[in-house]
């Protein structure tokens, strides 16, 4: 059934919007001028439908505490078919930003929108897309991002998008960009402080009121701090023109709150505090600053956000999937719920999680940790995979028997984990919600968008030759994974669910591990069964440093591990990142690299039973990925620029170090899915 006008009037008072209908086009009866200087963040849209979107902008005043602006939407740059002209208020309370729910919307049609004040003085035009109808079978294609920092890079890979995306056929353009997370850092440094990080100058973003340093970072304490980080990555011109051309579908990760937090406990490094009022700020301020279709249960205001009356107060009575029960945490985390799905016609059930919202504190960082046993120096940071398989099952282990110790480098240790729940990210709720949509979807691919990477780190140690270090103490692999790379146990039931209910066309879309990857969803790889259901992967930042980077300034160059890291070969002005190859084919091929430096001689003695869910792994990339999906197949591209730690002065975002392109057929009920390579330019190096 089609929503109806009183339909969308309660759905944008549940989303804090006001609305506005389409109807028969016209021509513009504003006095529109354009002055970008008076709405220095820009427009943006989000969350489009089939018939209908939400549009936002930012109008700041000097003083008073509201005003009114007029929004218009035409199917024509110029205005002369104007379907829908609606009034928006901006006020104070909402640091003088709005949300408009623009309905009656034709779908998969684009449409060009600007706002004007009273005195006529106008925003810049923006340009966004409506959702294809559920029934149209022509193929979809969109771009998934994630990590953008502009206190330590630049975001010309916008550029690159939207420069590729002007040139496109239009059944090839992108209908909207999927930002995974990490659109803001909350850490703040300043350049007087910290002049440059790796071969990053420190650039001058914003000064915090209201802050506690933590290192050479400053954390925001309240509203305004949040408000003002978010104001300027919205200044940054690349952002803004990315959000001016497509809808936008966003999701938090962490830095949009918190580093290392989780629920509504702020943590960064040894600094560990409850922060339901920040939580809470950190709230707010996404919800003004990034138009989506979620709920604000803190009141009914179409215009702002009203928060809940929050303390901060210690996070105690914890449920058995880990969330605390303590009002004021529920009261924060429930200020704003961001998980939901998108229908995007007959080929695209785009399904969203929230991962930081509800996860369980990892089994690593509790106290009893401690007394697990360690590696040797030389293999320090090494985790057994079967010690982390333990802990993460908790007393679901073994099929609900879990050994009472945990031995690990010739130290027993109390299984502090036997009675306790399997680990979560997801929590009980939001789970529970995801398997049900993804049981009962009917589109042809069903793709899984969180921030958390979800395909195995791992290495096999035991296989460096003897002598070469001190020998390992685990059964076999090691894995470095604190996301849904070592969450076996929940991973494990969404595969579940995925086979045993016949689930074809399944592909998880993610982010935060600043790098490219593409492989298989496996439930577990050898030497157990090695049954993909479907396929996974990760984007690159689009600005943010990643671990290459971080490798080439602090690994000591005469550690014994170094070359499963780093390859120092002659003439190469950096090190060659064969932390990749760690990935793909295991220590021997690392070796044998970084001392022969012959690529197709280090491959030859790949370890196959290390990643055979792995197809692609650079730890060093930036840039975007977009995924096309028609009737009968997927395929996605991974478009990766040059380290975005200078401004690029191009038009065109600058070069390219490659693109790469990952494509599958889709597969019938019980066959596997198989994925088909290919280098469409430049040179991926040890990626492969």
């Amino acid at each position: 059934m089609t929503p109806n006008r009183r339909d969308f009037l309660q759905m944008a008072a549940a989303m804090g919007a006001a609305l506005a209908w389409a109807g028969p086009a016209r021509a513009t009866r504003t006095d529109w001028r354009e002055r970008r200087d008076l709405y220095p963040e820009g427009v943006a849209s989000g969350d489009p439908a089939a018939d209908s979107l939400i549009l936002w902008t930012r109008r700041p005043y000097d003083s008073g505490e509201r005003a009114r602006l007029t929004v218009e939407i035409a199917t024509d740059q110029a205005f002369r078919r104007v379907v829908a002209t609606s009034p928006a208020t901006v006020s104070a309370a909402s640091d003088w930003t709005c949300r408009v729910l623009v309905g009656g919307l034709r779908p998969g049609r684009v449409y060009w929108y600007r706002f004007v004040d009273a005195e006529g003085h106008g925003s810049r035009i923006g340009r966004t897309i409506t959702a294809p109808a559920e029934d149209d079978a022509r193929p979809v294609k969109f771009a998934f991002v994630s990590c953008q920092n502009i206190n330590e890079g630049f975001q010309h890979a916008y550029r690159r998008m939207i420069h590729e995306d002007e040139r496109a056929q239009r059944a090839e353009q992108l209908g909207f960009v999927l930002h995974l997370g990490d659109f803001i850092y909350e850490v703040v440094q300043y350049p007087e402080e910290m002049a440059t990080r790796y071969d990053r100058r420190i650039v001058e973003i914003v000064r915090l009121a209201e802050s506690i340093k933590v290192g050479n970072f400053h954390l925001p304490l309240d509203l305004a701090g949040y408000r003002a980080i978010y104001r300027a990555y919205l200044r940054d011109p690349d952002i803004q023109d990315a959000r001016a051309r497509w809808p936008f579908v966003a999701m938090w990760d962490n830095h949009e709150f918190s580093w290392q937090g989780r629920q509504s406990l702020l943590k960064a490094g040894r600094l560990e505090r409850p922060a339901q009022t920040i939580k809470v700020a950190a709230n707010q301020a996404w919800f003004e600053y990034q138009p989506a279709r979620i709920s604000k249960p803190s009141g009914p205001g179409l215009d702002r956000f009203d928060p809940p009356a929050v303390a901060d107060a210690p996070l105690t009575d914890f449920d058995d999937n880990g969330l605390s029960q303590e009002p004021n945490n529920l009261a924060a985390i429930g200020s704003l719920t961001a998980y939901r799905a998108l229908r995007y016609g007959a080929h695209l059930d785009l399904i969203v999680t929230d991962q930081h919202s509800y996860r369980m504190q990892h089994p690593l960082t509790l106290p009893e940790a401690e007394g697990l046993g360690s590696a040797p120096d030389a293999l320090s940071g090494f985790i057994p995979e079967e010690v982390l398989e333990i802990l993460d099952a908790g007393r679901a282990y073994n099929g609900g028997n879990p050994p009472d110790t945990i031995s690990f480098a010739g130290t027993d240790t109390p299984n502090y984990r036997k009675t306790s729940a399997p680990f979560t990210i997801l929590g009980a709720r939001q789970k529970g919600w995801f398997l049900d949509r993804l049981r009962r979807s009917r589109a042809t691919w069903k793709i899984w968008g969180n921030s958390l990477g979800a395909l195995d780190w791992r290495a096999d140690p035991q296989n460096l030759p003897e002598g070469f270090t001190e020998r390992w103490p685990g059964a076999g692999y090691t894995n470095a994974a604190t996301d849904y790379g070592g969450a076996y146990h929940e991973l494990g039931e969404i595969y579940d669910l995925v086979r045993d209910a016949g689930i074809t066309g399944f592909a998880i879309v993610s982010g935060d591990r600043h790098s490219f990857w593409a492989g298989y969803a496996a439930k577990s790889l050898p030497p157990k069964t090695f049954e993909p259901v479907g396929l996974s992967f990760v984007t690159g930042s689009i600005s943010s440093p990643g671990q290459v980077e971080a490798f080439e300034h602090s690994f000591p160059r005469e550690h014994a591990l170094r070359p499963l890291y780093m390859a120092d070969r002659p003439g190469s002005e950096k090190p060659h990142p064969t932390v990749n190859m760690l990935m793909l084919h295991g220590v021997r091929s690392c070796l044998e690299y970084a001392r022969s430096g012959d690529l197709e001689a280090a491959r030859a003695i790949s370890n196959p039973a290390l990643a055979p869910h792995l197809e692609f792994v650079d730890m060093g990339g930036h840039g975007y990925s977009t995924v096309r999906l028609s009737a009968t197949e997927l395929s996605t591209e991974f478009v990766c620029i040059p380290r975005p730690s200078a401004a690029e002065p191009r038009p065109d975002g600058g070069p390219l170090r490659y693109r790469v392109a990952h494509r599958a057929s889709l597969w019938r009920a019980g066959e596997r899915p198989r994925l088909e390579q290919r280098v469409i330019e430049g040179d991926p190096g040890l990626a492969i």
